[in-house]
């Protein structure tokens, strides 16, 4: 198997003229090293972020940002970014691929390529219109089957009937996925339809109203909401669950680099000057999500990706002395809006079930440690780049999770308390569903009781929410979450023998091996 058919975001070649444009600088800048930024003053350059620039109608110039903000606006903004103007997700006809009636994975690797070339469209002048496919497409409506038999099976065995089946999504792309879970959750499981609430929170206002014209006259349970999840303030205090399907890979992360000599790492700024050209300068970390991330990953125990000889200082010594030698480290990629989201389920979804899939490696990947991929489509030719600083809104860049590490994170941030605000909020009706939980308790704190039938909590359970008590009215923690590959996930909820090929092979379990699961 090829290795972009790994991939969820394999683009279609097709044929645009780029000659004549000398302006054009898609691939033009590189990266400059700690000691060329102190040769350049920075201080007259704006400081922004990427909400600011959201007002802007083309790419900002003479100013500086940190990197989150520049990957932020370059995929995001809603003028010229990357997926509000170029990006398009290959949607399948009505009528899915009749798996059993291809004989092999060649067989349908070309009916993939014969349905991205139909696709295809027009012409455009410069990288054109970006298309990729992810397995909702390409395999429904299986897929979002084994995704709804997952989510049904927990909350028949934990909630029904006593709560309401509440789903969010985040990021739901063309609405497949939700439709074929709601359709699902209608055939198969009418009573627990009956009390399904479906909430997609999407940034994309073209896509939210593309998903409301999807679901909402199928599905009156459905309700889109425009807006990002890191503007998110409604609580929700039912128990709920969280998906997050092919998202994560294009969070922003920012970039830091640590001195050879005493490891003090330093935050990346990009600077943009009035020729719209690039570069990079470091300085001592003072952004507080950086500084978030790293205190985290201390506490944690997540080793920083330098070789281990770096620890010893003598070593690190000699190793600066050397003719040549950098000051500074490769740049690493840290997934700070990764932690921000941690950080909203925590406060903002206290009792929900977070399901996430997303890449765990990637194959050409810029340099660095924990580095994305940018590529983008030119002519016939899918190209990878060699650098993240390039011509914004023209270029993917997504990156890959470590997902034993996302696992440790997230288990910690829901271990901490919820502060003394939102223990107030808990019997406070929902504004989205309109109740509280039933199972919501607010007779003795669970200092009084917690452990009245156990001296220790099992190392597989969270500790329990206060004030929140267990359809057997017991207060017990929820089980804690685990890492499954692609092919464990689907082998556990999805039927296999709707996408076998007639040779026994199964393109929903072969493909997509650099996948991971997070429930």
């Amino acid at each position: 198997m090829s290795t972009k058919l790994m991939l969820r975001k394999l683009l279609l070649p097709r044929t645009i003229s780029t000659t004549g444009h000398k302006a054009d600088k898609f691939n033009y800048n590189q990266e400059f090293s700690f000691s060329d930024a102190t040769n350049t003053n920075y201080s007259d350059y704006k400081l922004v972020n990427a909400n600011e620039l959201e007002a802007i109608q083309t790419p900002p110039k003479g100013v500086k940002m940190l990197v989150r903000d520049f990957i932020e606006d370059s995929l995001y903004n809603p003028h010229y970014g990357y997926f509000p103007q170029r990006a398009c997700i290959l949607t399948a006809p009505e009528s899915c691929f009749e798996f059993n009636k291809l004989k092999s994975s060649t067989e349908f690797e070309a009916e993939v390529a014969r349905r991205y070339f139909v696709l295809g469209g027009a012409d455009h002048e410069g990288p054109g219109r970006q298309l990729w496919h992810t397995p909702t497409e390409l395999f429904k409506p299986w897929y979002g089957q084994a995704i709804a038999q997952c989510l049904v099976s927990e909350y028949l065995l934990k909630y029904y009937p006593y709560e309401d089946f509440n789903i969010y999504e985040l990021g739901a792309g063309n609405g497949t996925l939700a439709k074929d879970i709601l359709d699902y959750i209608r055939d198969q499981y009418p009573s627990v339809y009956d009390r399904t609430h479906y909430t997609i929170i999407e940034i994309s206002a073209k896509l939210a109203e593309q998903q409301r014209q999807t679901l909402c006259l199928v599905h009156s349970c459905v309700q889109v909401v425009n807006k990002s999840i890191f503007r998110w303030n409604t609580r929700e205090l039912a128990p709920c669950y969280f998906v997050a399907m092919e998202v994560i890979d294009n969070f922003a992360h920012d970039v830091i680099r640590y001195d050879l000599k005493t490891l003090e790492p330093f935050q990346c700024f990009v600077a943009i000057d009035n020729n719209s050209d690039f570069s990079t300068f470091y300085s001592k970390i003072e952004d507080p999500l950086i500084s978030a991330f790293l205190a985290l990953r201390s506490r944690l125990s997540h080793p920083h990706p330098l070789s281990k000889v770096f620890n010893v200082s003598v070593l690190r010594q000699v190793y600066a002395s050397l003719p040549l030698a950098p000051n500074l480290s490769p740049p690493e990629y840290i997934p700070t809006r990764l932690l921000s989201l941690l950080q909203i389920l925590r406060s903002q979804f206290p009792r929900h079930r977070l399901l996430l899939s997303d890449f765990s490696s990637l194959p050409d990947s810029i340099p660095g440690f924990n580095s994305p991929v940018v590529q983008t489509r030119i002519g016939a030719t899918m190209v990878p780049c060699s650098t993240l600083f390039v011509r914004q809104g023209y270029f993917d860049v997504f990156f890959p999770t470590d997902f034993e590490r996302l696992r440790d994170m997230y288990e910690h941030i829901l271990s901490q308390p919820h502060n003394a605000s939102a223990q107030s909020d808990l019997s406070r009706p929902n504004p989205l569903l309109g109740r509280t939980s039933p199972l919501s308790t607010n007779i003795s704190p669970l200092s009084l009781g917690s452990d009245f039938f156990s001296s220790h909590l099992p190392h597989t359970r969270r500790s329990p929410i206060d004030g929140m008590a267990s359809a057997s009215g017991l207060p017990v923690g929820e089980r804690k979450s685990n890492v499954f590959t692609h092919t464990e996930f689907l082998e556990t909820y999805a039927d296999l023998s709707k996408t076998t090929l007639r040779n026994g092979e199964n393109p929903m379990v072969d493909y997509y091996k650099n996948v991971k699961f997070l429930f």
